[in-house]
């Protein structure tokens, strides 16, 4: 089965048809917003406050309006007030609020409360998903898709996040959970994998949607494709962009200059850690491992990283997406993206079910 590539025309063509408005929050260097744009939906503003990722955002999408501050300082009203729009005309707020704090990857729990380095800037993630809850009332919209790691439903986080079943006894009344139900909606999340939807790379993430009490529609998820795309069949007939990869000599400088003397006494080989990073070499039929925000995975075959434009297809993104200026720059961008054709999967499916009507 062969990866699904295009270009931007392509995706400036769908988004022409303006099936229904996006309004994206945490919209990063634009996965989603791409995701929303190919199933046909209008993406009227964004906000965005790391400047690598605005610049990323505004190369691909100079029309789009980017609220550029921190989501603490932004307002339901401002929203509104810039589109000319009134409380409950939008039709879809969307949001991906910063996940490192909910990471299996990452500290969790004792993190929780303190400021942390994230991408060229540093912030408190792990209240974010309140922020969002607060504009979602604010703006009101039908309906509403957020993402967030697996890692959210697990362990502490998990209490963090409530469920249906614990709020029947009216407990945890600060979780997630409830601020969303809180603020008007019908709510449900669910871990989804990308490669379920076309994308070759399984990247597993847990999926909200909610619809506004007033819409008397009942929230389901798209079905799972019945085959996956493996590394192989998605990049196998692409010449990799040498300026865009690391050799294994090229990776140890890196690694020396990210984390200094450290790296020596980790090894050097892959599948070893390296100054707290993993190498994974990808399995030529199975989908790409999760890319992550580090230049960590390989070739099935060659002693190489993968190539930039390589990932751009593993993480279902147009060929000509520009992604910033630096090796570096570009992997963040793709390592925190949402894929395109998972949101593509999720809007579609959610026009068809409820909005449409």
């Amino acid at each position: 089965m062969k990866a699904f590539t295009y270009n931007m025309d392509f995706v400036r063509s769908q988004s022409s048809k303006e099936l229904f408005n996006v309004v994206s929050l945490f919209a990063g260097g634009g996965g989603s917003s791409t995701g929303y744009r190919l199933a046909g939906g209008k993406v009227l503003a964004i906000n965005e406050f790391i400047p690598a990722a605005q610049e990323s955002y505004a190369k691909n999408y100079p029309d789009t309006y980017i609220f550029k501050q921190d989501v603490r300082l932004l307002t339901g009203q401002d929203i509104l007030n810039k589109l000319s729009l009134k409380k409950g005309e939008l039709d879809i707020l969307d949001g991906s609020p910063p996940c490192s704090s909910f990471s299996t990857a990452g500290l969790r729990e004792k993190g929780w409360g303190k400021e942390k380095k994230y991408s060229d800037s540093s912030q408190r993630t792990d209240d974010l998903f309140f922020e969002f809850s607060r504009i979602l009332k604010e703006v009101h919209p039908k309906v509403f898709i957020c993402e967030n790691v697996k890692g959210i439903t697990m362990g502490a986080a998990a209490n963090l996040l409530g469920s249906e079943q614990i709020d029947l006894f009216g407990e945890c009344k600060n979780t997630i959970y409830h601020t969303l139900c809180d603020a008007g909606y019908k709510v449900r999340y669910k871990v989804l994998d990308a490669s379920d939807y076309c994308v070759p790379q399984a990247r597993e993430r847990t999926i909200f949607i909610g619809v506004r009490n007033d819409i008397d529609k009942e929230i389901s998820y798209p079905k799972k494709l019945k085959e996956k795309i493996t590394v192989e069949e998605a990049i196998k007939d692409l010449i990799p962009d040498e300026f865009n990869t690391l050799s294994e000599m090229q990776l140890e400088i890196y690694d020396f200059q990210k984390y200094g003397e450290s790296m020596f006494k980790c090894g050097k080989r892959i599948g070893r850690k390296i100054g707290g990073t993993t190498r994974h070499k990808s399995h030529k039929t199975k989908p790409s491992n999760t890319i992550t925000t580090s230049p960590e995975i390989w070739h099935y075959e060659q002693k190489r990283t993968l190539a930039i434009n390589e990932l751009i297809v593993l993480s279902s993104f147009p060929s000509d997406y520009y992604l910033g200026k630096t090796f570096s720059n570009k992997w963040e961008r793709l390592g925190r993206a949402v894929p395109p054709l998972l949101m593509c999967a999720i809007a579609k499916h959610i026009y068809k079910t409820i909005l449409k009507q």
